[in-house]
């Protein structure tokens, strides 16, 4: 099996997320997309964050006719703080054998060798899988020499360029701008 593990807060989910898992599905030839929606995430620690419940309704209404993407409570059934490299370590035993490719922008694969224990992260997977943004500095070598062996497991994944993230749909509602159709 080949599972994809898509983490994020999701406040809210927004047709970009949904873009890229599914197109993360049909060019990594995913079985299926977890989504792990992360309750209380490290880097985001000060900042208003919606209420968990909210956050997973909103997701189970965003991907419930799709049957190949599933939310995973990896995140949500254990204490904080939630990290990948202990998310991923979790959904390995709970999948053994599965080939594991975590999802992220470029913007996250940025910053990877900052994230708390990289290296273990990296060897639990199979793949990571990228939607590449123009904006985003992916500079393959320089993670190459940090992080021994990232260059053969990122995938780009080709999707249409979107500019929609949950910040600004936050910021929209807050202004009573329109919104509406940035989300499923």
């Amino acid at each position: 099996m080949r599972l994809g593990i898509f983490g994020g807060t999701f406040d809210p989910p927004h047709l970009g997320h949904l873009i890229l898992a599914a197109e993360a599905l049909d060019q990594l030839r995913l079985d299926r997309v977890l989504w792990v929606v992360t309750p209380d995430p490290p880097h985001k620690s000060g900042r208003v964050i919606t209420p968990l419940e909210k956050r997973m309704k909103l997701v189970e209404a965003a991907i419930f006719q799709d049957d190949q993407f599933e939310i995973s409570r990896v995140e949500i059934d254990r204490p904080g703080p939630h990290y990948s490299a202990d998310t991923v370590e979790i959904l390995a035993k709970e999948f053994p054998g599965a080939e594991l490719f975590y999802l992220m922008g470029g913007d996250s694969l940025h910053d990877l060798p900052d994230w708390v224990r990289p290296h273990q992260l990296l060897a639990a997977l199979a793949g990571i899988g990228v939607m590449h943004r123009p904006q985003d500095a992916i500079d393959l070598p320089r993670l190459e020499r940090a992080l021994p062996g990232i260059a053969a497991k990122v995938h780009f994944v080709n999707a249409p360029l979107l500019e929609i993230s949950s910040s600004s749909i936050r910021e929209r509602a807050a202004r009573g701008a329109h919104f509406r159709y940035f989300l499923p």
